[in-house]
């Protein structure tokens, strides 16, 4: 039982089972968005593209998404950015149904994920500590990390019988709901924000703390530098 404590505390539990439904949608539609654009290109080559594009954003605006999540209430930004994402989800789903989609929109759509992601991820992460407390909180990462990598598994696995069933479209909207999981468990809770310094710094003078930060903390820089060679 002790591998499920921090579920016992109510707040994270009704936000990590939506989730993980969430989780799941995104991945069953990054396959079926895959499949779509080498059915369209049959390029390998713009398939990676479609990659980069969804990617470039986190690596360039996340550490910004984290100065956010540091000044703003992180469940405000959550439930933008899932909408965001759901909207995202359902223009792909509806352009992809009327035939309309090209590779440019599908482009365009992948970057725009990026862009929204690289602010959801920071408060998506930092959010466990405000939910669980100090007590429950390395129980509460390691859940987050089971439900992000089986979400892994499970997505594309579905996905492989969706496409085959409701077609790709069908994928999209279906990930589209999907979001109203966590929406909906995010409307749900309440959390309590610590007291901070009301001294408040510029953008870029967070962004350097950060970073000194890391660069002064050899466990921290010895992480992130991990994380950076397999990324």
């Amino acid at each position: 039982l002790n591998m499920f404590s921090s579920l016992k505390v109510r707040n994270f539990r009704v936000y990590w089972f939506g989730m993980f439904v969430s989780l799941i949608g995104t991945w069953i539609q990054q396959t079926a968005q895959s499949w779509l654009v080498f059915q369209l290109t049959n390029s390998a080559f713009l398939l990676g593209v479609v990659g980069f594009l969804s990617s470039i954003p986190v690596f360039l605006f996340s550490l910004f998404g984290g100065v956010l999540a540091d000044r703003l209430n992180k469940r405000n930004i959550l439930i933008s950015t899932q909408v965001a994402f759901m909207f995202l989800a359902f223009i792909l789903a509806y352009l992809t149904q009327t035939k309309l989609i090209t590779p440019a929109q599908i482009m365009l759509i992948a970057l725009m994920n990026g862009l929204v992601m690289a602010f959801d991820a920071p408060s998506r992460q930092s959010v466990v500590v405000e939910l669980v407390g100090k007590n429950h909180l390395f129980n509460a990462i390691a859940l987050n990390s089971v439900a992000f990598n089986s979400s892994r598994v499970i997505g594309p696995a579905f996905a492989g019988i969706l496409v085959a069933t409701i077609g790709m479209s069908g994928c999209f909207y279906l990930n589209g709901i999907s979001f109203l999981a966590v929406i909906i468990a995010l409307l749900t809770i309440r959390i309590k924000r610590e007291a901070k310094d009301k001294a408040v710094k510029s953008v870029f003078g967070d962004l350097k703390e950060g970073l000194v930060f890391i660069k002064d903390n050899r466990l921290i820089l010895a992480l992130i530098s991990m994380v950076a060679v397999v990324s």
